[in-house]
């Protein structure tokens, strides 16, 4: 097996996914080089999929998968993590020029059940428009009869529970919340690694044919927990948003030299504002990048005024 020496962070190229609700903003908001056409939904930063692989950019890794990281360079680069197929996360920026459509994701024992891939995850509200709006949960308690018979009439958008959102906002959608995002967001995503999605309603919208695009409403009647009445955003804890068995994440103000995770475990960051430097490597706003477990440098620093970062580590 090939012989490295890992000195600093790593960065993958990103791979940016068209979407009917998608935009431009990526460009204009983070400087991303998107297609010169399209409109760009998703830009998958942190990626495994068997259809999809983040590539290293730089370095001695330069050109590995990370894919081949995780199979081939498991304990140098990830430490002691749970033991799974995949890296068991994927990490997208979110740029919603419209509302999605209506949907959920299934929470482990039914995506078993159903043949798919369970989803939890989180949104950080990295840009709003005024007036944005997330649609998370149920407005008021229903059965999933109930439910059906509102689907039948089309009236299905008066029962989910809609939140103004600011930048800086979290949510943490765990597997079986109804939800959306609403337009005039940008965002991060955090997630199980997983690309199942069980439409519900698609506000009449008609796909580039021209026709609806396709429901899942067995799969999502069994999905939705509806029990599931009116969450709240995140209330930060000091620098923590998030901590559950799939990730913990934290926003940091960097303001002083600190390392970005201890030695043996590793950590993917997010630059939200500002400029930081980890190892003599750069990164801007909209940038996103690994500390592997066993570098030899893991202290990030500001490079700018008003530099903060998402800090994401998966418990051991």
């Amino acid at each position: 097996m090939q012989k490295f020496s890992l000195t600093g962070p790593l960065a993958f190229e990103p791979i940016f996914m068209e979407r009917i609700w998608g935009g431009r903003r990526l460009q204009s908001e983070f400087a991303k080089n998107l297609p010169r056409h399209g409109r760009i939904g998703e830009s998958w930063e942190i990626v495994d999929r068997e259809v999809a692989q983040g590539v290293v950019r730089d370095g001695p890794l330069r050109g590995k998968t990370l894919h081949e990281l995780w199979t081939e360079h498991r304990q140098e680069i990830f430490g002691d993590v749970v033991n799974r197929e995949r890296f068991p996360l994927l990490v997208k920026l979110l740029d919603a020029q419209e509302k999605l459509s209506l949907q959920v994701h299934p929470p482990e024992k039914v995506a078993m059940e159903l043949g798919s891939e369970a989803k939890t995850e989180f949104w950080y509200v990295a840009a709003a428009d005024p007036n944005a709006e997330l649609f998370v949960g149920l407005r008021e308690p229903i059965t999933a009869e109930e439910f059906k018979s509102v689907l039948d009439k089309k009236t299905v958008a008066d029962c989910v529970h809609t939140i103004r959102v600011k930048a800086g906002d979290a949510m943490f959608l765990p597997a079986g919340r109804f939800h959306a995002v609403g337009a005039g967001n940008l965002l991060v995503e955090i997630q199980q690694n997983s690309d199942t999605t069980y439409r519900v309603f698609d506000w009449q919208r008609l796909n580039e044919h021209g026709k609806p695009r396709e429901l899942h409403l067995d799969q999502a009647l069994a999905s939705i927990d509806f029990n599931d009445v009116r969450p709240k955003l995140i209330e930060p804890k000091g620098e923590l948003l998030i901590r559950h068995e799939l990730f913990e994440i934290q926003k940091w103000n960097l303001n002083s030299p600190r390392e970005i995770v201890s030695a043996g475990q590793f950590a993917i960051g997010a630059c939200l504002s500002g400029k930081l430097q980890c190892a003599d490597v750069a990164f801007a706003a909209g940038e996103f990048f690994l500390v592997p477990a066993e570098t030899q440098n893991r202290q990030i620093k500001p490079a700018s005024e008003e530099t903060s970062l998402l800090r994401v580590t998966i418990p051991v």
